[in-house]
């Protein structure tokens, strides 16, 4: 049975699969595709139903001639997912979701769109480690990777941090594949400058999190609580304009460094708050990957 928050989106790949296996994108061997390849001769690739009836009677050794295209392979897709302690964050607004609650939306929709294009589907969870019991390898059983995905419903560990993504690629595969960064990348920008080098075989594709409620809907005058990314604790905080302009000039700040690290590694951030719509992933996927 499908879950009701897994939704649909199409995903395109801007690279040539080197898998194997027959799927939905192109790929670099040679088969039953609709890309054209090139003419060989007969003897070179025997299948008769390719044969180039105007290349053979042109060609000047009267060999017949066959049309060869590429195969559409397979790609690996990887929903990789931050369970640090900043991923807790709820906003007090009715109907808020925490980060984690989003991030299970978020895998599980991948997860069910790579079923749907016929492409194998891992997901991997860490924190300050890779989270073995919260990670499957790839494979295309949908219904196995989402009752992992459920599980992060009821996670709720504090007090860690994100290293573990340095971890992270050992399980990824050694052919090219999309890589789905699912967090609030709330860590060191150096921790992230590692994980992109690791990563850099693959087409990383950030999805941050970030909810309005930590730097635009704070309170305008008072006491307020907020969740301290590092530690995962509540903090009280005495807000007032100055505070206010604070946080937002931190998170403005914040955005243009990571903009400027997701460019240096040809990586376009998709900024998700408060509810995931495949409508904004599809156009993504549009806009920066067509």
């Amino acid at each position: 049975m499908i879950p009701s928050y897994a939704k649909l989106f199409s995903y395109q790949i801007p690279w040539k699969s080197s898998s194997l296996h027959f799927g939905g994108h192109r790929g670099t061997q040679r088969g039953l595709g609709f890309e054209y390849r090139g003419n060989v001769p007969l003897i070179d690739y025997p299948d008769a139903r390719r044969m180039d009836l105007r290349q053979t009677l042109q060609d000047p050794y009267e060999q017949i001639q066959v049309k060869l295209f590429n195969q559409d392979n397979t790609t690996p897709i990887f929903a990789v997912c931050d369970l640090s302690s900043s991923m807790q964050f709820k906003g007090q607004s009715k109907g808020s979701l925490r980060k984690l609650e989003l991030a299970k939306e978020l895998a599980a929709s991948i997860a069910y769109s790579s079923s749907e294009a016929g492409d194998a589907f891992s997901f991997i969870a860490y924190n300050r480690i890779v989270i073995e019991d919260l990670t499957l390898p790839l494979s295309h059983h949908l219904h196995q990777s989402f009752e992992v995905i459920e599980q992060l419903s009821n996670y709720k560990k504090m007090g860690v941090g994100a290293e573990g993504i340095l971890e992270v690629p050992q399980y990824l595969s050694q052919n090219k594949g999309l890589v789905f960064w699912i967090s609030d990348f709330h860590m060191p920008i150096s921790l992230l400058e590692q994980a992109f080098n690791a990563m850099s075989i693959h087409q990383v594709v950030p999805v941050v999190l970030w909810d309005d409620q930590e730097y635009k809907k704070l309170p305008k005058f008072g006491f307020g609580n907020m969740l301290d990314p590092e530690t995962g604790l509540n903090r009280t905080i005495f807000f007032r304009q100055s505070v206010r302009m604070q946080f937002e000039e931190a998170f403005a700040t914040r955005k243009q460094a990571l903009d400027t690290l997701f460019s240096s590694f040809d990586s376009q951030a998709i900024y998700l708050s408060g509810q995931f719509d495949p409508e904004d992933m599809s156009q993504y996927f549009e806009q920066f990957m067509s």
